[in-house]
């Protein structure tokens, strides 16, 4: 009588033992399999025997005996892969607004025009994938906004025809030698272009 309660435990315990198993732990231990074998704790053929045993489980007791003489009874819990980063070469809004904010990756040029509408680039998240970035920009009745940081060198030599070309940076200028670059180019047609300098926690 105590053996057959040292084996089945209380009550909850029994209980949780029951209960069955989803698609996603047999998964799990398939993969304990896998690394058992490629380090040599158990051959293929037994391999091939555990993993039928794992995807015809239904509870988790049914799960214990495969993996009980392995030294990972569960994988460890694995962070969620990194979403990537998404890069742009440009950005156009035609009587819209268009926002390019937070982490993006921006190359060598990146062009960004706004015909009666509005463009914003910040760069204070960006990473940039070159020394010198080259920003080619119109306004046509229309506003571009780029934002940097106070680490970032920028060069604005951009052209207003009855329009704005704005360097309206402020603030302290805390580049380096080693700053990226960010050159300034294109034209501002009835419409206006600012370059503006803010900390990263402060909004645009």
């Amino acid at each position: 009588m105590g053996r057959m309660q040292g084996q089945e435990g209380t009550p909850a315990r029994r209980e949780a033992a029951e209960m069955r198993i989803s698609d996603a732990e047999r998964h799990d231990v398939a993969e304990v399999l896998r690394n058992a074998a490629g380090d040599g704790r158990i051959d293929l053929a037994e391999l091939d025997e555990r993993l039928e045993a794992t995807y015809a489980a239904k509870t988790y007791a049914d799960l214990v005996p495969i993996t009980a003489d392995l030294p990972v009874h569960r994988p460890a819990a694995q962070p969620a892969p990194a979403r990537p980063v998404a890069g742009y070469d440009r950005s156009f809004a035609l009587m819209s607004e268009t926002q390019r904010i937070g982490p993006w990756r921006v190359g060598q040029e990146h062009s960004a025009c706004a015909v009666m509408g509005s463009v914003t680039l910040d760069l204070r998240e960006v990473t940039f994938e070159a020394a010198e970035t080259h920003l080619r920009v119109c306004a046509v009745m229309g506003e571009v906004k780029i934002v940097v940081n106070p680490h970032t060198v920028v060069r604005v030599e951009g052209f207003p025809v009855m329009g704005e070309f704005k360097d309206a940076r402020g603030g302290a200028d805390e580049t380096t030698a080693s700053s990226p670059v960010v050159r300034v180019t294109g034209l501002a047609l009835m419409g206006s272009v600012t370059v503006k300098r803010r900390p990263r926690s402060a909004k645009s």
